[in-house]
């Protein structure tokens, strides 16, 4: 087989993995975000990332609090804010 092909289907496997895991590892965070490792030691340095040290040496993230960390400062589509600025006039329509 081509070696290409072989770290192709090595890469898929780990993801799929990964996307089954609750808790991730500080790499696997790093694959799992697109954030380097020097920004993400930074961000759990300054405690602004939740994160946990249960032995005081390594670092893990939940999934579940680290995709509601990512999507904390969600923006809203031009669709999405023509449809609240139509709801909100017919809500306030005065008669």
């Amino acid at each position: 087989m081509d070696t290409i092909l072989i770290f192709e289907r090595l890469d898929r496997l780990e993801r799929l993995l990964t996307a089954n895991k609750e808790v991730l590892t500080f790499e696997e965070t790093c694959d799992y975000t697109g954030i380097s490792r020097s920004y993400l030691y930074k961000l759990t340095a300054s405690g602004n990332i939740p994160h946990s040290k249960p032995n005081g040496k390594m670092i893990f993230f939940e999934k579940r609090k680290l995709n509601d960390w990512l999507l904390q400062n969600g923006r809203k589509s031009h669709a999405e804010i023509t449809d609240d600025a139509l709801k909100y006039t017919f809500k306030n329509k005065r008669r």
